[in-house]
Parts: C-alpha cells; structure tokens; sequence
C-alpha cells in the first residue's frame, strides 16, 4: 500500500521517502518503530531523553507472559532454555525459566504460552528432572488447557530408535489437552544449534504476531571474564599427560588425560562435563576412500556457512562415519536405488534394520550396497556433522589451576568380521601424544552438583570410569577443607589392575577428607560382586546417612549399573524404613526433588 499525500500530514518528499522505506522493513522492524515513536511522542527535551521515555514506555507495554521449561540430563536443554529466555526478555517478554522438577505441575493451568525444550534419554525416556512432569502431564490429573499455547524443541540422536521421543511425547498430549501450538515441535539430533535457532525465532515470531510484545532491541554484551571459547568456539587444549590406569595384564585400559587451559579463560566446577571433537580412525577413512573412489583432495562444502575442506580431511575431523543413523540409510537407499536395501528399509522389518545398524558403519554399508551419489559433494552431504563425545570431568579446577583431567576408557570390540574402535576413546589410547592439541569446551550440568551445605553427607557410586567425578567431588572438598561426611561406593574387574586412582583414595581416607569406601572386584571371587551388593551389605547404616540427609550421586553405565542401583537404594529404603515399594519408590522421588538424589549416566 502506498502512502498518499492528501490523505496525509506528510509532504510529498517526506511521502516518497516513507514508501520507499516501509516496504524493506521486517515485521520485528516494525513493531520496534511502533514503540519509538509511541516513545517520542511523550518526550520533552526538557526533562527526559528520548532514551529514559522508551524504557518507561517499555515498562507499560511488556504483556506477554512466556513460561519456558527444561528436562535436561546433560545440559544442552537446559543451556538452549536460558538462551531462549534471553533472547525473549530482550523483545520485552516476561519470561519464567525452570527446570521441570522445580516447577509445580498444578500451575500450569495458570500458563497461557509454554515453551518446553527437553532431552531423550536412554531407550526413549524422560531425563531425570522431566520424569515427575512427564507423568503428571501424561496422568489423570493433567488439566484441559484452555487459551493455552506451547511449542517444544526436542534435543535426541538420531542413531537411537527412539530419536527425540519425549518431546513427541510432550508435543502430541499437550495438543490432546485442548493446547495450540505456537510453532510446530523442532527435532534435533546431535548438531543441534542451527535448528534449535530456527525453533526460537519461529516462536519469537509467532508470539510477535499477537501483537503483545515490544521488540527491545539490544546489543549483544559479553560478561565480563567470560571466554570465547564454546561448544560453537572450541578451545584448542594442549595434552600435558597421558596415561593409562590400568596395571599390566588387565582386560581394560582407562586413559588419564590432562589438558592446558591456559589462555582459554574456561572455568568448570565438579559435576560438569568437557566435550571433545575428535578426529576419525586415518585407517577406517583410508579404506572409506577406497571404495568410493572420489579423489581424496577433492574440495567438498561440509556445512551450511559454506566452509570448505578437502574429501579426506571432512571424513577424517568434520563427518560422522561410525554410526548408521535411519535417516542415512533411507537416503542412501534412494540415491542408490538398491532393492536390497529398500527392502530393508520397508515396513515389517523393523526388527531386521535394527540388527543391522547395530555394530555397523559407514564403510559396511559402502561395502554391503555400494557408494551413493554422483558426486563427492552430494555423497558428504547425507553424512550428519561428527558430535562432540562428553566426558565427566575428573578434576578440581581450585585445586589444578588451568587443567582440566579426563578419565577415558578405551573401547575395542570386534562386530561382523572387523576390530572396532571407539573414535574419541581409542584417539586418547592410541594416537594422542603430550604436545598434541585437542579441540573442547565446557559442558555445564546443573543437575550433577555437590550440596550448597558442606556439612551435607554425600554418597557416591561410580564404579569404573564413573569414579572421574569423584575423584572432582574429593578434590574440591580438599581444597576447600570440608568436613561433611562422605562415602565412596567403586568397583571393577580386578583389585591389583582396575583400581582406579587407588593411592589418591587412600590418601583421602587417611587424611578424613573421605570418610568410608567400600569395593567390589567382580572378577576377584568366584561369586561376581558389584557396588549394589557392597550397598545391601551396608544398607542399615546407608538408611541412616538418608535419614541424614545424605545426597546420593551415581555415574557410569544407565543399562545395567544404574539401573540396579537405583533398584538396590528402593529396595533398601523398603527395608530399612519398613515402606511398602511405593512408598520408597515416593522417598526416593522427593530426594530427587530435593536434588538429593543425583545422576550422570550414559
């Protein structure tokens, strides 16, 4: 629409410029020149700058109300829902940001727009803090949601059958509980930013479009001391150490690493995870090359910004190559025009697919149905981005200024005629030298984190490579000089090979920074013993550390050494505090709320 003179207080200079202005503007643009001239019209130069008028105006016009909730295991949804916030209270929204375990689910009929970002754990499951609101909401006591609007951003890996399942979860009973949507459910898999940020402006705009916000523009401001360096920015870390824990003739072989942070402004506190990018096995990227027969220098774009590298070096440091996700198979199915594999991929064998993938990798399948695409670009382009593989950090940075240790087990097993490797695990074991650089960066988790209180009793259990955070926890109260109670549960294969830091713990004994520690070697006896039997064994005295107060932290295997746990600490509380199973299935749960009860499994 153009704007005409005579029907306007405008000159036709002034008329001309608007038209030729207005068009270009964006919606976002728009609504921000709503505000200022709103603000400028109750400016007086005499009193107040045009600056102080906006503000006051802004204050009166902030009407949306934007919850936004967060089931997070590892941190990523957590981190990408106070990003949200951030980014919402810049445009003027009223934003409340809280994890699913503090929010009360009977306030949600109070919520008129819900934003839920939210991690799949395991085999489908809700992390730890989403479980109690996943089944409130997926419960009778689940309000109707009336003038209710929500939008979810679901965070997964698409390597597992259940890729993103909570967020389905949450995404389709929120619909059936009477919601709208604001913007439709965004799935992510490992390389999660683009998307996550496509999710948020759809919303933002969406919300902008109820016309209920003012847009505040603001310009980007660093905190100070904060580093560069993120999971978007990694630092380049010098190895200082390497060294493998485990004593001569054992089955097993867990890396100590040591890394410089030195310059890269990174902190960390005990509980938080480092993520590495590693780099892929040159042997399994040479036979890759092999069989697909594109030259190796070859310059391929490996991302959206447009950066470019060479076929060789994108399969070796930019493109996942271990793992066969659904997705790639399909693709490959469809530019291969193999029958064999369409068959594959036809409904009826789920099951058969499954097995497939299992244990197998990109150079299996080049191998099994031949190479894809007509060209190296178009072959790259269907391989997902390499993921960062996590490590829970094994140090106290209090206690090792500028260092941040690892401790990594090495993976090798054999599948389907072929020795394989883990790609971060066996690049410590094998490749990594002092010297050397890796690229990281710092994983915050909020929900693996010591007491505020020091004097709280903490149990700990973290058979294997699950003692690294342990090891943190010890570290931190040491230089600390805590005198809280504490209990370390650790197993392994066997006492003279497997125990893992075993001068360090019994220093920590003898000086009363740890107060008891029991062990289990499985391999050691002819009957196998792990922690939750060392738990049974002392279930009296671990009720009383609850009855305490104690905080029980777990890290290591979710299948099985977690899962036992957890069955062992209902069994025992069934016992020791004469409850029925619900009722201790309930004790355990308001522990967990309490962040008394606390996990880092994988």
């Amino acid at each position: 629409m153009q704007l005409q003179v005579m029907n306007s207080p405008f000159s036709q200079e002034q008329a001309d410029l608007l038209n030729r202005l207005l068009p270009n503007l964006t919606d976002t643009q728009k609504v921000w020149l709503s505000g200022y001239l709103s603000a400028t019209q109750s400016f007086s130069p005499l009193t107040e700058a045009p600056s102080q008028v906006l503000v006051k105006q802004q204050e009166k016009t902030i009407l949306k109300e934007v919850t936004i909730l967060y089931g997070s295991q590892t941190g990523n949804a957590q981190r990408l829902a106070e990003q949200a916030a951030k980014k919402l209270d810049e445009r003027g929204f009223q934003v409340v940001t809280s994890s699913m375990s503090e929010f009360k689910p009977n306030n949600l009929k109070k919520v008129k727009n819900l934003l839920i970002t939210v991690s799949t754990h395991g085999e489908g499951d809700p992390p730890d803090n989403a479980l109690t609101f996943h089944e409130f909401i997926n419960g009778r006591r689940a309000p109707k949601l009336d003038d209710f609007h929500f939008s979810v951003l679901s965070l997964g890996d698409s390597s597992y059958e259940f890729f993103c399942q909570t967020g389905k979860d949450f995404d389709e009973r929120l619909e059936e509980l009477g919601g709208t949507r604001l913007y439709p459910r965004v799935d992510c898999d490992l390389d999660y930013d683009e998307p996550a940020t496509e999710w948020l402006e759809g919303v933002i705009a969406s919300l902008s479009e109820a016309g209920e916000a003012t847009i505040v523009p603001s310009a980007e401001q660093s905190v100070a001391g904060e580093s560069v360096y993120s999971r978007e920015n990694p630092f380049k870390a010098e190895v200082l150490e390497n060294l493998n824990l485990n004593g001569r003739g054992s089955n097993k072989e867990t890396c100590h690493l040591e890394l410089s942070l030195e310059g890269s402004g990174l902190t960390f506190e005990p509980g938080d995870s480092l993520g590495i990018y590693p780099e892929n096995d040159p042997a399994v990227v040479n036979l890759i090359l092999e069989e697909i027969q594109w030259p190796p220098e070859e310059k391929v774009t490996v991302n959206k910004q447009g950066d470019v590298l060479s076929l060789k070096e994108a399969l070796t440091s930019h493109l996942e190559i271990t793992v066969l996700t659904k997705l790639l198979l399909e693709q490959a199915a469809q530019l291969t025009g193999n029958e064999k594999l369409r068959e594959l991929l036809s409904p009826g064998n789920e099951e058969k697919l499954k097995a497939y993938r299992q244990g197998r990798d990109l150079l299996d399948l080049i191998r099994d149905f031949g190479k894809w695409g007509d060209s190296a670009q178009e072959f790259v382009s269907t391989l997902r981005k390499m993921p960062a593989r996590l490590y829970s950090i094994a140090s106290s940075l209090s206690a090792n200024p500028d260092e941040v240790h690892l401790t990594i087990g090495a993976v090798r097993y054999n599948a389907h005629g072929r020795e394989r490797n883990g790609v971060c695990s066996i690049l410590c074991a094998d490749r990594l030298k002092p010297g050397d650089t890796l690229p990281i960066y710092i994983q915050q988790n909020q929900n693996f984190k010591l007491p505020s209180d020091p004097t709280t009793p903490i149990i700990m259990v973290g058979p294997g490579t699950g003692v690294a955070p342990f090891r943190s926890f010890m570290q931190e109260r040491e230089e600390a000089g805590v005198q809280g109670k504490s209990w370390m549960f650790f197993g392994d294969q066997h006492f003279v090979t497997d125990f893992l830091y075993q001068t360090e713990w019994q220093k920590w004994l003898k000086s009363g920074v740890l107060t008891k520690m029991d062990v289990a070697f499985s391999r050691d006896t002819d009957e196998k013993v792990y922690v939750q039997n060392r738990m049974t064994e002392h279930s009296a005295e671990l009720y009383g550390w609850l009855q305490e107060g104690a905080a029980v932290y777990i890290c290591g295997d979710e299948k099985n050494m977690a899962h036992d746990v957890h069955e062992t600490l209902i069994g025992i509380i069934e016992k020791e505090g004469s409850m029925s199973r619900e009722e201790a299935v309930v004790y355990l749960t308001d522990m967990q709320k309490e962040k008394r009860y606390q996990r880092d499994v994988y």
